[in-house]
Parts: structure tokens; sequence; C-alpha cells
């Protein structure tokens, strides 16, 4: 349960301060700025390997805040039902909606400290539930986040 002024600060404040010191960095680093350009800020946080290690915890943490907290606002949604091939997907991979709603619950409120909670499809084309530090991504890969797949939900 979210109130309207508590989104409002975060996504005015909180958001807006990742995506200024993202291009604040990108503008600063010609070869950033390149490979930022070869796409989004996701398909950005899948070559983090190519960023010079002096300019990795802040490619890492703003670029990272900035993709998750878009992908964030285009999750939320009101009177939605769980329907169709992704409803089949995590009866398949959890057994039921409510095993998986309890798994997802338990990796958002287990996550010590700032974090995330993730679906994500795995290479294997199974469903699974995932959890990342501060404003780490699954699109991070294992070596960074922990963690591997394409997010579905945060």
């Amino acid at each position: 349960h979210f109130d309207a002024q508590t989104m409002e600060i975060h996504h005015s404040k909180h958001h807006q301060t990742y995506v200024n010191n993202a291009n604040a960095l990108l503008e600063s680093s010609p070869e950033l700025a390149e490979l930022a350009a070869q796409g989004c800020p996701g398909s950005f946080l899948t070559k983090l390997s190519q960023v010079p290690a002096d300019k990795l915890t802040a490619a890492r943490n703003n670029v990272g805040g900035h993709a998750n907290h878009t992908f964030f606002w285009k999750n939320l949604k009101k009177g939605t039902t769980l329907q169709g091939a992704l409803k089949d997907a995590i009866v398949r991979d959890f057994g039921s909606v409510e095993a998986f709603q309890a798994e997802f619950e338990k990796a958002a409120a287990t996550r010590f400290g700032s974090g995330w909670a993730w679906l994500v499809l795995q290479e294997n084309g199974k469903l699974a539930v995932v959890s990342t530090a501060n404003q780490d991504s699954p699109l991070m890969g294992k070596d960074i986040a922990g963690c591997e797949g394409y997010p579905l939900i945060a």
C-alpha cells in the first residue's frame, strides 16, 4: 500500500537524483556515453563489465537506480488481474499463484536494507524469484548482482 505523497517524493526527488547523477556521469565520460547510446538503461546494465573500474560504482548505482525505478513505475497498476501466459507460467513454475506471491513477498521482506524483489525469466525458460541489493538488477548478471534473468515484475 502506497500513499500519493510518498510516491511523489520518491519519483520527483529520489529517482530524479539517479537520473541527474547518471546524466552527469555520461556527460563527463565519452566512452560511457557511447556505451549508453547503444540502447536503453537496461541494456547498459548488461554491459557493466565494459565500464572502467573507476566509474563502475557510479554507473552501477545511478544507472541501476534509474533503470530499476523506471521499471517499477511501469509496473504500478490498479485493478489488474493476473491471467494468460504469465499466470500459466507462474502456476507451472511455482505450483500456484499463492505460492509465487509468498515467495515474492519473502524475497522482498527478507532483503536487508535497501533492495529489490524480482520475478525473472531465466535463460532456461523458467521463472524465478530473486532479490538484489541497493540499485542492482538481475540484468547486471550473477557476477555483479548475485543473480540473473530478464525482469518481469519488481
